[in-house]
């Protein structure tokens, strides 16, 4: 029953949100000696998010770190909106939503943390990665398999891509690369 109800509500979903540290990255934070902080993606994860956005969803990221390598990776993703330096991230999402005219049943977030409860608890579909605190894990209703940085973005991807009855091939494996 609680899958069925996560389809349903994958099905009215035009926007995704994520969180950086913990589910877009497994939440380990580097450093080197001059201070400057370094993250680690998954590729797999990237490329869930690519084929969301070629399949005409908005993306978008709501994080309170401000970290160049976030910039780098959602220009290279081709993410719709970002949003860095937000400890608060209800107003960034509020934002989002009249920008885009959206409701929150329009919105699937994925978060992992307790700074994230206070969007998860309100969007239509509330996800998070296999390794979330255990308050998070409680009112999402869509829990990966997956660990954050891990795959968790993918597989709600593909979740998504598959309620709404998208084709996961979209890649032309036609012509030349150079």
């Amino acid at each position: 029953m609680a899958k069925q109800h996560a389809i349903e509500a994958a099905r009215k979903i035009k926007m995704l949100v994520f969180d950086v540290d913990g589910v877009m990255t497994d939440g380990s934070i580097t450093y080197d000696e001059n201070g400057k902080e370094y993250k680690t993606f998954n590729a797999k994860d990237g490329h869930g998010i690519v084929r969301m956005n070629k399949s005409g969803f908005i993306t978008a990221i709501i994080t309170a770190r401000n970290n160049g390598t976030v910039q780098h990776r959602a220009e290279n993703l081709n993410i719709t909106e970002l949003y860095q330096g937000y400890k608060y991230k209800l107003p960034a999402l509020q934002e989002l939503m009249q920008k885009y005219k959206l409701t929150l049943e329009n919105i699937a977030y994925m978060g992992d943390d307790l700074p994230d409860i206070c969007i998860l608890a309100g969007v239509g579909l509330a996800a998070c990665p296999a390794d979330a605190v255990p308050e998070v894990q409680e009112i999402c209703n869509f829990k990966s398999n997956f660990n954050g940085g891990r795959g968790a973005v993918r597989e709600l991807c593909d979740f998504i891509l598959d309620a709404q009855g998208i084709a996961k091939e979209y890649i032309i494996c036609e012509g030349k690369n150079r």
